[in-house]
């Protein structure tokens, strides 16, 4: 069966993300996103994080998010079932009881108190089994742990540039420039390819290529007609008309 990182690696790789495009979306550092493909879990900030950024993960590459998680409390996560099963034994001493002198009225004192004791333990059981549920199964309300998630929020800088991911189903021809006239790509692509900038215009030849902004996929509706784009930090990206599509070859 394969492992938690192994699933969330090849999902990467099939949907041919980079790390940096799934830190760019999810906001998650790149560091902590391998850490999570290699299950380095100690990596992390602590459990509560592990579960809440292994969620929004899955999430992103369209795996099943709960089903990940609970492996990741089954196989990684101290069990606490046991700790009721050794009080199971004093069970045993009520066949024994019948024998001794005045078992008549002993007996069901006996049996009384073990029944008691029994209803105890299964309270602290189940006490001891929900505890570490609470504690995880709702991060977002506990003071403690959104504290630090804000002061990481708040040292994460505001998206100043674009990242762009073609990959192409065929080969085409693809022109990308800065907006200003310098020209940061042209020629005949043939694998994917990634180009960052404050602003980027692009010109492609064959709309089957898929296109990822940020590592969110653009949407482009099939036709003949090459297709523009003007891609800007922060904005959906604009189409541009057959004048206004970039001519690097110019």
């Amino acid at each position: 069966m394969q492992g938690i990182g192994e699933r969330l690696r090849e999902a990467r790789m099939r949907e041919e993300i980079d790390i940096d495009d799934v830190e760019s979306a999810t906001k998650i550092r790149a560091k902590y996103l391998r850490a999570m493909e290699n299950e380095e879990f100690g990596l992390l900030p602590g459990p509560t994080f592990v579960k809440t950024f292994l969620r929004t993960y899955a999430q992103y590459l369209g795996l099943d998010a709960h089903l990940l998680v609970q492996e990741y409390r089954a196989r990684h996560e101290p069990d606490t079932e046991a700790e009721a099963q050794p009080y199971t034994s004093p069970q045993r001493q009520r066949s024994g009881g019948g024998g001794r002198p005045g078992g008549s009225w002993i007996g069901p004192i006996v049996g009384l108190a073990l029944v008691a004791l029994l209803a105890v333990l299964f309270v602290l059981g189940r006490t001891a089994e929900q505890s570490p549920d609470e504690r995880t199964a709702t991060p977002a309300p506990s003071t403690t742990t959104r504290e630090p998630a804000r002061r990481e929020r708040r040292r994460r800088p505001v998206a100043r540039s674009v990242s762009l991911r073609v990959a192409p189903a065929e080969s085409t021809y693809l022109c990308v420039e800065t907006g200003a006239g310098d020209v940061v790509y042209e020629g005949t692509l043939a694998a994917p390819r990634t180009f960052r900038g404050r602003r980027l215009r692009v010109n492609l030849g064959r709309r089957s290529a898929t296109v990822r902004v940020n590592g969110r996929r653009v949407r482009i509706e099939p036709g003949a007609e090459p297709v523009g784009l003007d891609l800007r930090p922060r904005r959906a990206a604009r189409r541009l008309t057959a004048a206004q599509r970039p001519n690097c070859a110019a």
